[in-house]
């Protein structure tokens, strides 16, 4: 069964408050382990617990595997495991992580105009708008932030991360309306693969290390909560919402981080930082505001985008 919108995008939210709270415990994790290693033990752990689950609950309800479906498993893994997370881990060695984070912000943009070209998915005249401004936000919130781009192979690298991100997110919607694959195994077999790919890579560059109880835990939370129930719940709810409408969802990780920082590394919020705040709350919400599942506001958009026009 796939959720209703409403469902949908606070399940999309939750999801986005997990990946926030990674920020935080990679933060303290890297001062345990080697990121490439952390990212590698991660999915590993992740993609294991979901095979498992899969194995021991859900066997009876398996499709057979075929050539078709491996080829679409092996791309999923490549598109939004090891180009998305693992280059953005090289792309953070290269570069400070808030020209990183500032980059990957306009992934939506990059989901946008795949969705229309690939998949056919045409956001509405007031949905544009509302990413519009979510991108002022995105631009308010860094405009006196120390961005640093003197490395032309950082950002290669995270902008490759951040279209790896956009492709798998409408490869993967794409997928979901078309098959009846066990949401499940759509999320394990991919990081699975993926984890093997990064597990290599940590093993070929002498990252693959131990840690101290401090840094396994951190690992476990991560692969436990914000990767094997994360990447299930956002692969649920991509089910019924756009790839470019849940995307843009990501965009309030910039909200959730900042308060997180503020609470627990006792990070200061400007007044650029707030009005970017605003600007993204408010894009974000214009872009779920659709009329054909608000109809209370139906009239008042539909006005709107004939004005617009």
């Amino acid at each position: 069964m796939s959720p209703t919108r409403g469902q949908a995008v606070l399940i999309s939210l939750l999801v986005t408050f997990l990946w926030s709270s990674s920020f935080i415990l990679v933060k303290v994790g890297f001062s345990e382990i080697n990121p490439l290693a952390l990212v590698s033990y991660r999915y590993f752990i992740a993609s294991c617990i979901l095979i498992g689950y899969v194995l021991l609950y859900k066997r009876p309800s398996l499709r057979p595997f075929t050539i078709e479906k491996l080829v679409m498993f092996i791309l999923l893994a490549i598109m939004g495991y090891v180009l998305a997370q693992g280059l953005q881990v090289f792309g953070l060695f290269y570069l400070p992580a808030i020209t990183v984070t500032f980059i990957l912000n306009f992934i939506p943009l990059f989901v946008l105009f795949l969705s229309v070209l690939f998949i056919n998915e045409r956001p509405s005249m007031l949905q544009v708008l509302g990413t519009v401004v979510t991108v002022i936000g995105v631009l308010f919130f860094f405009s006196h932030s120390d961005l640093v781009f003197d490395d032309f192979r950082g950002i290669v690298i995270t902008l490759i991360s951040g279209v790896g991100w956009a492709t798998y997110m409408v490869y993967s919607r794409s997928k979901l309306k078309k098959i009846r694959e066990n949401i499940y195994v759509f999320t394990a077999v991919p990081m699975f693969i993926a984890s093997l790919f990064l597990m290599g890579a940590t093993i070929s560059t002498g990252n693959m290390v131990n840690t101290t109880f401090q840094g396994w835990m951190i690992i476990i939370w991560l692969g436990v909560v914000n990767t094997a129930l994360a990447f299930f719940l956002w692969n649920y709810a991509l089910q019924k919402l756009c790839a470019y409408e849940q995307c843009i969802l990501q965009n309030t990780m910039l909200i959730q981080i900042t308060i997180l920082a503020i609470i627990f590394l006792d990070e200061v919020l400007t007044g650029w930082k707030l009005l970017g705040i605003i600007y993204v709350f408010f894009g974000v919400l214009i872009v779920q505001l659709t009329p054909k599942d608000n109809p209370i506001l139906s009239k008042f958009i539909i006005r709107i985008e004939k004005c617009m026009k």
